[in-house]
């Protein structure tokens, strides 16, 4: 099977669904003619024309507004943003209109978009370029949101993303574009909704999305190298629709959770699964649930800083020790 990077996974992706569906196209800002900021566009604007792939102006509210009716006739426009940063001048396009028409219209339109681009910190742009906003999003009834963490899911789920007739909110990573893994050539599709367990375990359960999902597989080779315990590694991929059967029936195996989140911790996506577990797995447990989060403040400008501001490896074997 081939190895590439996460990056060109999304950039194949594209393609073939550019190749497959004549409604399909591409659209934001620097997208064409330069690549892409991050270069996962590349190639795509000389191959496919400038009719499928589209630079946009600095207007994010514009060309959502523009996706979200493209989308309403019929077409199934990627939408680029640069960094999801700068989703919130979008925000009415995103909630009001992508996440609602479906719904205000009796089911009879639909808006099948994917606004796509990456939602992280830990890359030294500052506060208003470093969001993770998968826990407002996925607040919105009506909007899908998904975080892959290695090359093959994001293929997969950007197929499935493409294809789905609601919005899909996909959330990459800068410091995942580079990564190596293996990717079927041709088409496949991972279905929304649907967790993966990364690693199977028997003491305890670490539960993440997107990066975070990486950070508890070097964690869980510590434990088990270590300390002789056998964590479970259950990737969530998407937050919205969410896997609640997957998470509980590892809790259910292990007895103990450690949710791991580069998000914040207040209202996050770990606050959401705590909650699950409560409601649904309070006597499987052995220890409470316990969390590993982002620092609750803005990212923080300097480099050494920030690095400590998001969860890592060491941090998440601490937690898992004090549980036992």
């Amino acid at each position: 099977m081939p190895l590439i990077t996460y990056r060109q996974a999304l950039n194949d992706a594209f393609a073939e669904e550019l190749t497959r569906d004549e409604n399909v196209f591409l659209m934001g800002e620097e997208v064409a003619q330069y690549n892409g900021a991050y270069k996962v566009t590349e190639g795509l604007w000389k191959r496919f024309g400038c009719k499928r792939v589209i630079d946009t102006p600095i207007s994010e509210a514009a060309f959502l507004g523009l996706g979200v009716g493209a989308a309403m006739m019929g077409l199934r426009p990627v939408v680029e943003l640069m960094f999801w940063s700068f989703a919130y001048v979008g925000f009415d396009q995103i909630i009001n209109n992508a996440g609602c028409i479906r719904y205000m219209s009796g089911g009879l339109i639909n808006v099948p978009m994917v606004i796509r681009g990456p939602a992280n910190g830990g890359t030294n742009v500052g506060a208003t370029h470093s969001h993770t906003p998968e826990n407002f999003l996925a607040n919105t009834p009506g909007l899908k949101v998904v975080c892959p963490a290695t090359p093959y899911d994001a293929k997969g789920l950007m197929i499935a993303s493409i294809r789905d007739n609601d919005t899909v909110c996909f959330m990459e990573n800068t410091l995942l574009y580079g990564d190596l893994g293996e990717v079927p050539d041709g088409s496949y599709t991972i279905p929304l909704g649907v967790a993966d367990v990364k690693r199977e375990g028997l003491d305890v359960s670490l539960i993440a999305h997107g990066r975070a999902v990486l950070t508890c597989l070097a964690a869980a080779e510590i434990l088990a190298t270590e300390h002789g315990i056998e964590a479970e590694v259950v990737d969530l991929r998407s937050i919205r629709p969410l896997d609640e059967e997957t998470i509980l029936n590892s809790v259910a195996k292990t007895h103990r959770a450690v949710l791991v989140d580069e998000n914040k911790p207040f209202c996050g996506v770990s606050a959401q699964i705590a909650a699950l577990l409560a409601e649904h797995a309070f006597d499987d447990l052995d220890a409470p649930v316990l969390r590993v989060t982002a620092l609750d403040a803005p990212a923080i400008y300097s480099m050494p800083l920030e690095k400590l501001q998001l969860p890592d490896a060491q941090a998440v074997v601490a937690k898992v020790l004090s549980s036992f």
